[in-house]
């Protein structure tokens, strides 16, 4: 992974912490040998070269290197390799900085002396929790609105990565210095929601003792049937109407030949009709009260918290909706057609235009979502962030091209897409259909393979790629299973030092500190260096909204220590050694917690 020192992003150009600390100083030597050349003339004085720093991939050519002289190569007009040579005789090396070395056509490979990676085990063990966390992002405030879902029926498995993908993201930010406001859209109104209010109704009516057709685009699962069951109980027949009189100028539905979308609205207006305002206000709040509360206490217990479940319906009882079509009205981006109000979206590049209001005077899930996303803007967030589901890629640019017509920065909106999982189990697909109600919930899932294996399975790549998620692999103790192996590795650590305890011996740590010179083995180097990456590993997940990178770490992190403790004793009779090591692990142990607390997993010290 390349870093760039001044630009990996406008908002973080002059952040002092947006690399590691051992990467910050090679970076200031090599900015300060550029200024020394261009004091001297030989370099020409209105350069200002953008400094990148990677870690080498082969540990022969160095632990960092640097492509300066090529970058400057053109401005300079000069060979790379005599601006390379110039730049390391500019380079004074010591203390942590052993060697300098020019590879290839210019290349600057930078060679560290033990002491950088002691110092890193010290700073761990010094900071604790607080560890790779920085201040990149300087305070500035981001929104990241995730899950939600339509409060239609329960949070299915493809919810449950949006989740875990969402809250690891708004965590990851907040770790690396933004002020995060965590948020669900409730949509607490629309045409989805008056069709559960409908499938509410007409299941109330079949447990009244009428004989419902129960329509194809109706909402099917057993939580209807709950949730009218209460709705029953507590009015008994007082709502009841005939069948004949509910279905009385609605049009059929598919079986018979007609369109299931027709049939449903009409029942949904007939429904509405026939019970009046205020009680079917009662069964649209029934529906919605049970289902919503549902959907928090399972968030809930998968450890996603949010600040904030903002309303779609304060949206039109406010009347940010209709002012907001108004403003689109007023600056001409608004025509109307066939009774329709439409907003010309394809002039800011969308493929066509979209209806904002209905020919029946009722505006569209479209319309509030502008005026939700104004609002957003509006609050003065410096990000919005939205998590959605795959299959909404098609409604970004409308929402953005919306934004630009209200004179508002689409750029400060990233939308992240997030596939839907597919579960296994016994190596076969787990066939799911939401809306005939055959599908796994998010609870169910939990209930099977706990939350720690959810939450990391579901982050280990990247959102915009389908998912295999394998139940049986997610529920094995085995080595195989990723984030048992990561927890096996924590556990491993505490159970060293209960040992040590056992046997009656004392770590000092301090002595650890002044004895790291000792561990001298490959498998101890190894580690320690994995170890250094850890904070510039968090800054790159958090910038590029990619948590899978930190499952990638602490995989590899794992690994280096079960191999490690495979390979050594620790609590060895040399006090100095034996101290040294009990740092070194207890160093890992540290950021194997941080690491998963990011990510919504269990740190456990028994397994």
């Amino acid at each position: 992974m390349v870093f760039l020192y001044s630009a990996i992003a406008d908002e973080v150009r002059s952040c002092r912490k947006l690399i590691t600390p051992l990467k910050e100083q090679l970076v200031q030597l090599l900015t300060d040998a550029v200024a020394s050349l261009q004091a001297d003339g030989a370099l020409p004085a209105d350069i200002k070269p953008t400094v990148m720093i990677e870690r080498t991939r082969d540990r022969a050519h160095g632990d960092f290197a640097s492509n300066l002289a090529m970058t400057l190569a053109k401005p300079a007009r000069r060979k790379p390799r005599d601006i390379a040579e110039q730049l390391v005789t500019a380079i004074k090396t010591g203390g942590q900085l052993q060697k300098v070395e020019i590879a290839g056509p210019g290349f600057i490979n930078f060679f560290l002396g033990p002491q950088a990676w002691h110092a890193g085990i010290n700073e761990i063990l010094k900071q604790g929790d607080q560890f790779g966390r920085s201040e990149m992002g300087k305070g500035s405030r981001v929104q990241v609105e995730f899950v939600s879902a339509n409060p239609t029926g329960p949070l299915h498995v493809g919810h449950g990565r949006g989740a875990a993908y969402g809250a690891a993201v708004a965590d990851l930010l907040a770790a690396v210095g933004y002020q995060v406001h965590r948020e669900y859209y409730v949509n607490d109104a629309g045409r989805q929601m008056d069709i559960l209010a409908a499938s509410i109704y007409l299941r109330y009516l079949d447990l009244c003792g009428e004989e419902i057709p129960f329509p194809v685009n109706g909402y099917q699962g057993d939580y209807v049937w709950d949730i009218a069951a209460t709705l029953h109980r507590e009015h008994a027949d007082a709502l009841r109407h005939p069948v004949a009189e509910v279905f009385s100028e609605v049009a059929a539905d598919e079986p018979a030949g007609g369109d299931k979308e027709t049939h449903i609205d009409d029942l949904v207006a007939r429904s509405r009709t026939l019970l009046g305002d205020t009680h079917y206000r009662q069964v649209f709040d029934a529906g919605l009260t049970a289902i919503l509360g549902n959907i928090r206490k399972d968030l809930e217990d998968f450890g996603v918290v949010y600040d904030e479940w903002f309303s779609e319906r304060s949206l039109s009882d406010n009347d940010t909706v209709s002012a907001c079509i108004e403003r689109l009205q007023q600056s001409g981006h608004v025509y109307r057609k066939n009774g329709a109000l439409w907003f010309k979206s394809t002039d800011f590049g969308d493929e066509k235009d979209r209806v904002v209001v209905r020919d029946n005077g009722q505006s569209t899930y479209f319309a509030s979502d502008i005026a939700y996303h104004l609002n957003k803007l509006e609050r003065g967030y410096d990000r919005i962030i939205d998590v959605w589901g795959a299959d909404h890629h098609g409604y970004v640019p409308r929402v953005k091209a919306a934004l630009k017509a209200l004179d508002a920065d689409p750029d400060k909106l990233d939308v992240l897409l997030v596939q839907f999982a597919i579960l296994y189990r016994n190596g076969e697909k787990v066939a799911m259909s939401t809306r005939s109600g055959e599908f796994v919930t998010l609870r169910e899932l939990r209930h099977e393979v706990g939350n720690d294996a959810a939450r990391f399975f579901y982050v280990m790549r990247k959102c915009e790629q389908h998912m295999d998620f394998d139940l049986d692999l997610a529920k094995s103790q085995s080595n195989d299973n990723p984030v048992y192996y990561i927890q096996y590795a924590h556990a491993r650590v505490r159970s060293v030092f209960r040992q040590l305890q056992e046997k009656q011996l004392h770590w000092d740590q301090a002595a650890g500190a002044a004895g790291l010179a000792s561990l001298s083995e490959e498998h101890e180097q190894a580690l320690m260096i994995k170890l250094s990456r850890y904070p510039e590993l968090l800054e790159t997940a958090a910038i590029n909204h990619e948590p899978h990178q930190l499952t990638h770490y602490l995989r590899d992190l794992a690994n280096d220590f079960h191999t490690y403790y495979n390979a050594h004793t620790f609590l060895v009779e040399d006090a100095t050694v034996r101290n040294a090591r009990l740092n070194l692990i207890e160093a890992t142990r540290q950021v194997i917690a941080n690491g998963l607390l990011l990510l919504g997993v269990s740190a456990p010290d028994n397994m």
